[in-house]
């Protein structure tokens, strides 16, 4: 198992690493989402600067909780997010898992 030094969980929670079969598989459940090298990603359009900051304080509550942290990108009316596991090297199931709650808290 490798491990990652900055995140504790890589520690005690094992997370394989998908191969394309289950990446494919996985894939429908998220469907705005799209694989993007070893990751995936989705842009989410909101109102306005303060609407995107509010949906980022959503994502970082449950990206905290679930101890996995997407890349955030931050426009005026929109906000990028990228998944992957860079301790296994790609993608895992705890990034599709956190894409089905981000999915939730859009609407």
């Amino acid at each position: 198992m490798r491990s990652c030094a900055r995140c504790f969980v890589c520690h005690w929670y094992r997370m394989v690493k998908l191969n394309s079969e289950q990446i494919k598989a996985a894939l429908p459940a998220v469907k705005s989402w799209k694989k993007k090298g070893a990751s995936i990603t989705r842009t989410f359009p909101l109102k306005d600067f303060v609407g995107a900051i509010d949906f980022v304080k959503k994502v970082a509550r449950a990206a905290e909780k679930a101890q996995h942290h997407p890349d955030i990108d931050i426009r005026w009316n929109k906000v990028t997010l990228t998944l992957a596991t860079h301790s296994e090297g790609g993608l895992t199931q705890k990034d599709f898992d956190l894409a089905k709650k981000i999915d939730a808290l859009a609407g």
